[in-house]
């Protein structure tokens, strides 16, 4: 509410980065809301606690800008230990520039954030899905070096993504240097790949990020702008290692709401 426009022409464009401290995921992200000072989402994420005694929320609220680097709106932070389990707690919060409670700038009014947030602890038979399904994971080749594994990655499918001039989507996965691609799809918005690509190396990755960006290409002969992203996201892939898959929903970056879904599997021998 109350936002505080960035753009000298028109409303902002406003979106929020949810993240927990203390976690190597990659950050959710909701939809951006076009020219919009007072921006509604009711958009609702899960995420997964590893210590509600230390961890905390962070919001970030950006301004979305089709060119150039996103302006922060403001933020605030939410330590899960004011949650009580169980219970909705429903918090407008007023954005600040940091959480530095000696910073002048946090007195300038730059708008508030409604929440509703619950905790839920895990009761004992309900080990978050991606410990459980690990079970049934594949074995890595025995070709593969000891101390080793393979990382496979699986591109899914993704949603509302929309190239300026044509929309002929594949996505592009690089780690460390090697990049690979999967095949167009052409003309469409939601297309769906179920392609997977695989690494095989010499250590856990522990501490590698992935790099993949959708792109959209046209054939068309003459044509001023053959290749376009379509947006992009890098995704820590240290929890792979401890988790054996993650299979994820992610927004991308610079897309007004492209998600795309990326599963990821550490097979060792």
């Amino acid at each position: 509410m109350k936002l505080k426009k960035k753009d000298l022409l028109g409303a902002s464009d406003p979106y929020v980065k949810l993240k927990l401290t203390e976690d190597k995921l990659t950050s959710k992200k909701t939809t951006v809301k076009r020219k919009n000072l007072n921006p509604e989402w009711n958009e609702e994420y899960e995420m997964i606690v590893k210590d509600p005694d230390t961890q905390a929320l962070e919001l970030h609220v950006y301004d979305w800008e089709q060119v150039g680097k996103h302006d922060k709106m403001g933020m605030n932070v939410v330590p899960l230990k004011e949650l009580t389990p169980e219970e909705p707690k429903v918090m407008t919060l007023d954005l600040l520039k940091n959480m530095d409670l000696n910073d002048a700038q946090n007195e300038k009014l730059r708008g508030q954030i409604v929440v509703e947030l619950t905790y839920k602890p895990f009761k004992e038979d309900e080990i978050p899905k991606s410990f459980d399904e690990s079970k049934t994971l594949q074995k890595a080749p025995d070709t593969t070096p000891d101390g080793g594994g393979v990382l496979m990655v699986i591109v899914h499918e993704a949603q509302d993504v929309e190239g300026k001039h044509h929309t002929n989507p594949y996505v592009t996965v690089l780690f460390r240097g090697e990049k690979k691609r999967t095949k167009h799809v052409k003309k469409n918005r939601d297309p769906r790949w179920e392609e997977d690509f695989s690494f095989v190396l010499d250590e856990p990755p522990v501490n590698d990020k992935l790099h993949v960006e959708v792109l959209s290409s046209s054939s068309r002969i003459g044509l001023l702008h053959p290749k376009e992203t379509l947006g992009y996201i890098d995704i820590n892939i240290s929890d792979v290692v401890n988790n054996k898959r993650i299979n994820e929903r992610y927004h991308l970056i610079d897309s007004k709401n492209g998600r795309i879904q990326i599963e990821m599997q550490w097979r060792t021998k």
